[in-house]
C-alpha cells in the first residue's frame, strides 16, 4: 500500500472556507473540477471535501458558522495554471467571481489575472508564456 492515495500529489492546498458547497460548485464550474469525496459534519456543514483540478487535488473544510459570525475563513490565494487563462477567467466571472486583477502579461511573460470567489479565496488564473 502506498503512503498516499493513488493519483494525489505530495502537497495539496487545504482551504478553510465559509461555504464548502459554494466553493466546490465554483471550482467545478470554473476549473472543471471533479468531486472526490465530501464528509459532512453533524450540524450539516462540511467537515472535509476533496476535488480534483487537472493533476492536483484541492482539499477544503468549512469554518463553522455562529449567529454572530457569518464570515468565511481567512483570505486564501491559489495559483492555477490552465490551458486558456482568458476563457477560464471569463468562466470565473460568469460564475459570480469578483475581479481582483484583469488578466494581463506579467513580468514572467505569463498571462495572469486574479478573481475572488466571494468565499475567501482569490484564484490566480494563469497560462505560461
Amino acid at each position: 500500500m502506498s503512503w498516499k492515495p493513488e493519483g494525489y500529489t505530495s502537497v495539496s492546498p487545504y482551504l478553510i472556507v465559509g461555504d464548502a458547497g459554494r466553493a466546490l460548485a465554483f471550482i467545478e464550474t470554473v476549473f472543471d473540477g471533479t468531486r472526490l469525496r465530501v464528509m459532512p459534519r453533524e450540524d450539516g456543514g462540511t467537515m472535509h471535501a476533496e476535488i480534483r483540478v487537472g493533476d492536483s487535488v484541492v482539499m477544503l473544510g468549512e469554518m463553522p458558522r455562529t449567529s454572530s459570525d457569518d464570515a468565511p475563513g481567512a483570505d486564501i490565494n491559489v495559483h492555477v495554471y490552465v490551458a486558456d487563462a482568458t476563457a477560464t477567467f471569463e468562466r470565473a466571472r460568469a460564475a459570480g467571481g469578483t475581479v481582483v486583477q484583469e488578466p494581463g502579461r506579467q513580468g514572467d511573460g505569463d498571462l495572469r489575472g486574479g478573481i475572488s470567489d466571494g468565499n475567501g479565496t482569490t484564484w490566480w488564473i494563469s497560462t505560461q508564456g
